[in-house]
C-alpha cells in the first residue's frame, strides 16, 4: 500500500465500507468501558488552600509542595482521621498539592465519599501548617528566635558602647588610640549583622504564619474518569483501533494493484481493461453457515481498499472495451483462434468479465467458429493456493482474466507457471473492473452504423483480419 492512500479519503472509504463493523466494535468499546467502571469504585475529590503570606520564590513555593505530601504530614493526617484499615502509605496515594498564583497551595484529597474526601482535605491542611510552622521555628537562628525585641535591645547597647568608645578615644596615634579604633570597628560590624538579623527576622516570622482559606468545599460530582467518561473512552478507543487495523492491514498487503506489477507477475503483456456493472450479490447466505452470515452482516463480504467504482459508461461504451479486446485477440493469433481463459478462484469480478468476453467473442468453441475469424475462448478456473492448469489440446494460449488488488505477486507467478507446466503460452492479460452503470441509451442507428467497424470477426472482403 502507497502512502498515497493514507488520506482523508482512506479514512472515508474504511467508514463507508466498513460502517458496521465499527458500529459494533464502537459498542463493545463501550461495553468494556462500562465494565472497567463497575471494577473502579466512584471517588470524590476536594481541595483546600493555604496562603503563604510575605515573597516566596519558586523554588521555595515547590518545596512547600512537597512538604504538604510528605510522609510525616501524610501519617499525621492519618492518625487524626482515625479511618478503619487506611494506613498513612494508603492516603499518599490519595492526596496531592499543587502551587497556584498568588502564593497559594492547593491541596487535595481523594476519597470514596464526598464527606471523606472534605475531611482528609481539612485534616491535610491543618497537619501541614502545624508542620511547616514548626519547621521554620526549629530552623530560626537562637538570637533570631528571641524576637524582634531581644535584636532590638542588642542594638541599643552596641550603639551606646560605640559612643562611650569614640568618647574615650583621643585623636592621637598612641597603641591605646589604634586600639580603642580597632575595637570600634568590630562593634559597628556587630552592629550591621544585628540589623540585618532584625531585617531578616520580620519575614521568617510571616513565612511561618500560613492562613488557611477556609474549609474545603464538598464536592459535587465524582472525580474523572467517571462512568460515562469510560464509556466514551471505550467507544472512541475501539473505534480508533479498528480503523487503524484496517490501514495498517491496507499497508501491509501484498496485494497487486498497479497494471504494470500484474504484467510482470504474469510476464506477458496487457490486452486491454474491460468492467462489470456494480451490484451486490442479492442472494443472502443462509445457506453458507453461520460465519458467512456474520460476514454479510458486517459487511466483511465486499473488499473496502478497492478503488471506488468510476462511471464507466453506459452498456453500449462497455461493449466497445469488450470488442476491442477480442479484436486485439483476433489480431494477435493464427489459426485456430482458440483461447484458455484462466480466472482465478474467488475472484467474481473476473468470472462475470470472462463470461462476457465469451459471449462478445461468440461464445462458440467450435472449429467453425474460429475458422470465422472469431477467437474460440473456453473458461477454466484456477486455485491460486494450488493452480492447475488442464493438459493443452488445440489452444494457441492461455489468456488470464483477473481483477485488480486481490492477488499477490507469488499468486499470479504460480498461475504462470501451471500455464507453463500444460505447455501454454499466456498470450495476454485482461484487468476486470467495477463500473457504476447508467442507464441505458437507447440504441439508434449512429449506434448501429458504428458497430461492424469493432466486430470481431471477418472482414469486409471475407478474409481474417
Amino acid at each position: 500500500m502507497s502512502d498515497d492512500w493514507i488520506r482523508l479519503a482512506t479514512i472515508g472509504r474504511i467508514i463507508r465500507g466498513r460502517w458496521r463493523l465499527l458500529a459494533v466494535l464502537a459498542v463493545v468499546g463501550a461495553l468494556v468501558g462500562f465494565g472497567v467502571s463497575l471494577l473502579l469504585p466512584p471517588s470524590y475529590t476536594a481541595s483546600a488552600s493555604v496562603l503563604l503570606p510575605g515573597q516566596w520564590e519558586e523554588r521555595e513555593l515547590l518545596t512547600q509542595v512537597d512538604v504538604a505530601t510528605s510522609s510525616t504530614v501524610v501519617d499525621r493526617a492519618a492518625a487524626a482521621l482515625g479511618w478503619a484499615g487506611v494506613s498513612g502509605s494508603e492516603l499518599r496515594d490519595r492526596v496531592s498539592a499543587k502551587a497556584a498564583d498568588g502564593n497559594i497551595i492547593m491541596v487535595s484529597g481523594t476519597a470514596d465519599t464526598p464527606e471523606r474526601a472534605q475531611r482528609l482535605s481539612d485534616q491535610m491542611v491543618r497537619q501541614f501548617v502545624a508542620f511547616a510552622a514548626r519547621l521554620a521555628g526549629d530552623s530560626a537562628d537562637p538570637e533570631a528566635a528571641a524576637g524582634p525585641d531581644a535584636l532590638r535591645q542588642a542594638v541599643a547597647q552596641t550603639s551606646r558602647r560605640i559612643t562611650e568608645l569614640s568618647e574615650a578615644a583621643g585623636p592621637g596615634r598612641s597603641v591605646e588610640s589604634v586600639g580603642t579604633r580597632t575595637e570600634l570597628a568590630k562593634l559597628r560590624t556587630a552592629l550591621q549583622e544585628a540589623i540585618n538579623k532584625l531585617d531578616q527576622a520580620a519575614p521568617a516570622t510571616n513565612k511561618a504564619n500560613m492562613v488557611v482559606m477556609g474549609p474545603a468545599p464538598r464536592p459535587a460530582g465524582e472525580a474523572p474518569p467517571t462512568r460515562r467518561q469510560l464509556v466514551v473512552a471505550g467507544a472512541v478507543l475501539f473505534f480508533l483501533l479498528a480503523v487503524i487495523g484496517h490501514l495498517t492491514a491496507a499497508r501491509m498487503s501484498r496485494r497487486l494493484r498497479t497494471e504494470p506489477e500484474i504484467a510482470a507477475a504474469l510476464g506477458s503483456a496487457l490486452l486491454g481493461t474491460v468492467d462489470v456493472p456494480d451490484e451486490r450479490p442479492a442472494h443472502r447466505p443462509q445457506d453458507r453457515g453461520p460465519l458467512a452470515r456474520i460476514r454479510w452482516l458486517l459487511g466483511l463480504d465486499v473488499r473496502w481498499d478497492l478503488p471506488t467504482p468510476q462511471t464507466s459508461g453506459d452498456e453500449a461504451g462497455r461493449q466497445l472495451r469488450y470488442r476491442r479486446v477480442c479484436a486485439r485477440l483476433r489480431d494477435q493469433l493464427t489459426p485456430p483462434r482458440r483461447l484458455l481463459v484462466v480466472v482465478p478462484d474467488g475472484d467474481e469480478i473476473a468470472r462475470r468479465a470472462a463470461g462476457r468476453l465469451v459471449a462478445e467473442a461468440g461464445g462458440d468453441p467450435s472449429p467453425s467458429s474460429s475458422s470465422r475469424g472469431h477467437p474460440a475462448l473456453r473458461v477454466v478456473g484456477v486455485s491460486v493456493d494450488r493452480p492447475v492448469v488442464p493438459d493443452r489440446d488445440d489452444e494457441s494460449g492461455a489468456l488470464v482474466v483477473l481483477s485488480a488488488g486481490n492477488w499477490t505477486a507469488q499468486q499470479l507467478a504460480g498461475i504462470a507457471e501451471a500455464c507453463a507446466d500444460a505447455q501454454y503460452e499466456v498470450v495476454g492479460i485482461v484487468l476486470a473492473g467495477v463500473a457504476r452503470a447508467l442507464p441505458a441509451r437507447p440504441v439508434g442507428r449512429p449506434r448501429d452504423a458504428a458497430t461492424p467497424a469493432l466486430v470481431v470477426g471477418a472482414d469486409a472482403t471475407g478474409g481474417v483480419g
